[in-house]
């Protein structure tokens, strides 16, 4: 009687371990399913953010805290918390090269759309709410172009912003020749 219940256990057990392994069909056609090595390496550093949002110029942005206040003037004092990485987002394995909260220890303070920052910031403070806060890809003409900066940035170099508008100044009070300096050049 024992023998035939170690055989009915057996006889029960063995189409469950073999539902359990996987047969060389479903292996084949994973591996077909799987893109070939060659084209993962090759993915560019933009397409791991194919779902940021399109911004001027070439940039791309998603809002990861949205904001309550005004947008800023051109010529209106602001100031921004930010860490700029090189080579993706911290998150996805990019290196830190600045940020306002360990380096600087408190927001950048600059003018907005005046030309004090680069391209890709003016471009961006200036649709952003005071609170919001964005991750910015910046391309290199709209960073620091070909020649890099201060021996930490590589000339060519894709930026990686996370940034918020902390704080907007009191509204600007510009006299003529600087309102015409701001006429004469756009951000």
């Amino acid at each position: 009687m024992a023998k035939q219940s170690t055989l009915l256990a057996a006889a029960l057990l063995l189409p469950a371990a073999h539902a359990i392994r996987p047969s060389r069909i479903a292996r084949r056609d994973a591996i077909k399913a799987a893109p070939p090595a060659f084209l993962l390496a090759s993915r560019p550093a933009w397409a791991r953010y194919d779902d940021y949002k399109d911004g001027p110029r070439g940039l791309k942005y998603v809002v990861t805290e949205p904001g309550a206040g005004a947008t800023p003037q051109r010529g209106q004092s602001v100031k921004a918390e930010y860490t700029l990485t090189l080579d993706g987002f911290a998150e996805d394995g990019g290196r830190v090269v600045d940020s306002s909260k360990g380096f600087m220890k408190g927001p950048f303070a600059f003018y907005a759309g005046t030309g004090g920052v680069i391209k890709g910031w003016d471009l961006m403070i200036m649709e952003m709410k005071e609170g919001e806060a964005r991750k910015l890809i910046i391309p290199a003409d709209l960073g620091y172009g070909s020649k890099g900066a201060g021996g930490k940035i590589p000339g060519g170099a894709t930026l990686y912003f996370e940034v918020k508008l902390a704080a907007l100044g009191d509204a600007p009070v510009l006299n003529e020749k600087q309102q015409q300096w701001l006429d004469e050049h756009p951000i």
